[in-house]
């Protein structure tokens, strides 16, 4: 049975399901492990989390704690918070804003690639170089955030870094919309986002990309990232207090153990918190060297679960409408007993955004593909349920949404 505990509740002879929090919160390689070392032990402490899931079939078991069955509530009634009127209407589908959209990446990656290697250099960075890089991420998210929120997640390992940064910035500027920010905060919000990581040109890329278990040195060299990236900027011209602030501060949590400086709730700025949250889902989205990404869907139920701890409650209620409950991309199982993957989102609900039907579950085989808006009233299916592509042996599931070549992204 799995049962979510606090930390302080763990003990050798436990077998640690997943720790709460992103992977970018603690130095282990893999969230499950059976917890026999006491240094292991002692390092989850020190890292901040404070919550973890322990599997008592599989270790010891500890009285307290709560169930699976009480947290998924816990979690679909803040989702269900989220799923309010306010949704902003995109101009248009996904698969036309796609090819534009794989362009847009490419050239932002190309540019972000220059910046930040110059920065390696020790070279003095100009923020107005960002500049033409924001304006076409935000009209393309402007047109529809989907398509090049989506592709960007198509991150590969070697290239994780610069694109994180362009993913940041993508969601950073959607965040802004939704938030009703106006279009000059918007562009200093995707500044910010497109900086935010600067500082681990710093950090060497053996540990940047190491693919096994942190040492307590490389964690803490790790968490370095902020402050030296915040040199860095204060360095270079240009560059706003929203830049700075955000990349000094988006590993901050409103409950005050975040880093580097434990700030609390009101303390944090609205950016640092929307540069959190928009940090966290990418991150948790992108394969790593040592870990493949969650799905989209599973990644905001992960977010939803840690929220009242990491993130400001209303920031992260804006951000899951702007991507949606179930994300562009996600794979999803309706009603009907057939999967499909999400393509668009609707201003009626996010929990009936459009779909593109392509599997019948029934005679495990792929049918011709549907598109099927799910908050049309004469549509009776639903989904009921975030399904995984590798589980359904899935390989072309970007294909599918984006109707883009794998060969083009």
């Amino acid at each position: 049975m799995l049962k979510r505990i606090h930390t302080e509740q763990l003990r050798l002879g436990m077998h640690v399901h997943e720790l709460c929090g992103s992977w970018m919160d603690h130095p282990f390689w893999r969230n499950a492990f059976p917890l026999e070392d006491p240094e292991d032990l002692q390092a989850i402490l020190t890292t901040g989390i404070k919550e973890a899931w322990i599997d008592t079939d599989k270790g010891l078991d500890v009285e307290g704690g709560e169930a699976e069955e009480t947290i998924s509530a816990e979690v679909e009634s803040v989702l269900a918070q989220a799923d309010t009127a306010g949704m902003r209407e995109q101009r248009i589908d996904t698969a036309q804003e796609a090819a534009r959209a794989v362009m847009v990446c490419a050239k932002s990656k190309l540019a972000v690639t220059s910046m930040f290697r110059e920065a390696r250099m020790g070279k003095a960075l100009n923020a107005e170089d960002a500049l033409p890089v924001v304006e076409e991420i935000s009209s393309s998210v402007l047109r529809n955030p989907g398509a090049l929120i989506g592709l960007a997640r198509l991150k590969n390992k070697d290239e994780y870094t610069y694109m994180h940064s362009v993913a940041v910035c993508a969601l950073m500027v959607s965040l802004a919309r939704q938030l009703e920010l106006d279009e000059d905060q918007v562009r200093q919000a995707g500044i910010a986002g497109l900086l935010h990581d600067v500082g681990k040109m710093v950090i060497p890329t053996e540990v940047l990309n190491k693919p096994g278990k942190l040492t307590d040195v490389e964690f803490e060299l790790m968490k370095s990232h902020p402050a030296e990236g915040h040199k860095i900027l204060l360095e270079g011209s240009g560059v706003s207090d929203v830049a700075l602030d955000v990349c000094l501060h988006h590993h901050e949590k409103v409950n005050g153990s975040g880093y580097p400086d434990k700030l609390r709730g009101e303390q944090i700025s609205l950016y640092a918190k929307m540069g959190a949250v928009c940090d966290v889902y990418d991150a948790i989205t992108s394969n790593r060297p040592y870990k493949n990404g969650w799905e989209p869907a599973e990644s905001i139920r992960k977010m939803a679960e840690w929220s009242a701890g990491h993130f400001d409650a209303a920031v992260f209620h804006a951000f899951v409408k702007s991507i949606g409950i179930y994300p562009v991309g996600s794979l999803v199982r309706l009603e009907s007993n057939r999967l499909a993957v999400i393509v668009d989102q609707t201003t009626k609900s996010l929990l009936t955004p459009v779909v593109k039907v392509f599997f019948s579950i029934k005679s495990n085989g792929r049918i011709v593909p549907e598109l099927l808006d799910l908050s049309k009233p004469a549509c009776r299916d639903k989904i009921v349920s975030h399904e995984d592509p590798e589980v359904w042996k899935i390989p072309d599931i970007h294909e599918l949404w984006s109707g883009l070549p794998a060969k083009s992204w």
